[in-house]
């Protein structure tokens, strides 16, 4: 008996890794080529597997695509947790976060969000709920960040300024912008995010802004 339960979590310790292995895979190929682009064939080709062997972990690709989707959005939580956990400023913080996405989609093709919005709305409308509680979450503390630090002004209307910040943010990925190239979105979000910044910040915070602008520019 007690030989058969441990065979039995091995089987199910394997078919997690297993799980793991495609979502990585799968999460990489669609933000690079494009989630209408890949095929569950080309994922299978790409692990080595055949496509009978992946469907039997996914039943269909618009359920690898919400799984991969969530798997991708776990990562970045954790990424950003860890860039929350160093010891920047506030103005410091929002460019290292803003380096991870740019560094995530630095291969794609098109906007992946543009992408789940137009071939996938379901997951799309999934992702952007917990988008919206991630980024109330990291933008708050960011902000209650910057007050402290003397970097923001102290009588902000945090809950405004989050809305408006979200809603900028967003909608450079919206159908209007995109003729532009994943790098001109990108180029995008940083004025985005510079006008964020000059809207909220003291003079202190100012200054921080135009070092971390000066960065950017030298490493372009």
């Amino acid at each position: 008996m007690e030989t058969f339960i441990v065979s039995k979590v091995s089987i199910v310790y394997l078919s997690l890794i297993m799980e793991d292995k495609i979502l990585e895979k799968a999460g990489k190929m669609f933000l690079n080529l494009g989630f209408k682009s890949v095929t569950m064939d080309d994922i299978a080709r790409e692990l080595g597997m055949s496509k009978k062997t992946l469907y039997k972990y996914f039943s269909n690709k618009a359920s690898l695509v919400s799984a991969s989707t969530r798997a991708v959005h776990l990562e970045i939580e954790k990424m950003i947790e860890f860039v929350k956990s160093q010891e920047y400023n506030a103005i410091e913080e929002e460019f290292a976060i803003k380096a991870i996405f740019k560094e995530m989609l630095k291969n794609a093709k098109e906007s992946p969000m543009y992408q789940l919005k137009k071939y996938y709305p379901e997951t799309y409308v999934e992702l952007m709920e917990r988008e919206e509680c991630m980024f109330k979450e990291c933008n708050g503390d960011n902000l209650q960040k910057g007050i402290t630090q003397g970097l923001y002004r102290e009588n902000l209307d945090i809950e405004k300024v989050m809305a408006f910040y979200f809603i900028l943010i967003f909608a450079v990925h919206d159908e209007g912008l995109m003729d532009n190239s994943v790098e001109e979105l990108f180029a995008i979000e940083y004025k985005v995010l510079e006008y964020h910044i000059r809207a909220i910040a003291t003079e202190k915070g100012v200054k921080e802004l135009e070092k971390q602008l000066k960065i950017i520019n030298q490493n372009k």
